[in-house]
């Protein structure tokens, strides 16, 4: 019983760091990535859908995107998601090749990405936190139960912090490398 409730829990603590670094691909630095297009969604005959699902998604060089979609009559469609999206991003058409230059951040908006990373972290710790705190509830529910003795619940209970101090270590360690890129200019 207490090796299923400590395995709920690190499984719970490895999807929110798992949710941690998809969020954390989802800040641009100053280097273009295929992967910072997943998120914008492109309406394809009535549906709304990833950009990578409608065109071809990869990179020009070090600071371009290239998107091609697999349909000319998307070109304008995906272009127009691109734009709209929250990323801050001008794509320009080629023929059927929509180019998308990674604009160079300022300082200012570096400062403000670093903000929203540590923000996301927090997010990440919370969650982490509140799987530890699920833990140990199941643990004192199973001594109130008779199931397990209270030296079984300390133990778990420690376990259960060993594992949450090792994911919250993960994330912070995830932030640092994150600011690092972030304010590398």
């Amino acid at each position: 019983m207490v090796e299923d409730i400590k395995k709920s829990a690190e499984q719970k603590m490895h999807k929110s760091l798992e949710a941690l670094k998809t969020d954390l691909a989802k800040v641009r630095t100053g280097r273009a990535h295929a992967g910072l297009l997943d998120h914008v969604v492109v309406e394809y005959y009535g549906s709304m859908v990833a950009v990578n699902q409608v065109a071809n998604v990869n990179l020009g060089d070090a600071r371009t995107i290239n998107v091609q979609p697999y349909e000319k009559n998307m070109i304008a469609k995906v272009e127009k998601a691109i734009r709209d999206s929250d990323l801050g991003l001008n794509p320009a058409t080629n023929g059927d090749l929509i180019r998308v230059p990674m604009p160079m951040l300022t300082e200012e908006r570096r400062r403000d990405l670093t903000k929203i990373v540590r923000t996301e972290g927090e997010g990440a710790k919370v969650a982490i936190r509140n799987v530890r705190r699920d833990a140990n509830d199941a643990l004192k529910k199973l001594v109130k139960d008779k199931a397990i003795s209270e030296d079984d619940e300390r133990r778990g209970q420690d376990e259960v912090q060993k594992m949450t101090d090792k994911a919250v270590a993960e994330v912070d360690k995830l932030l640092q490398q994150k600011e690092v890129d972030l304010m590398a200019v």
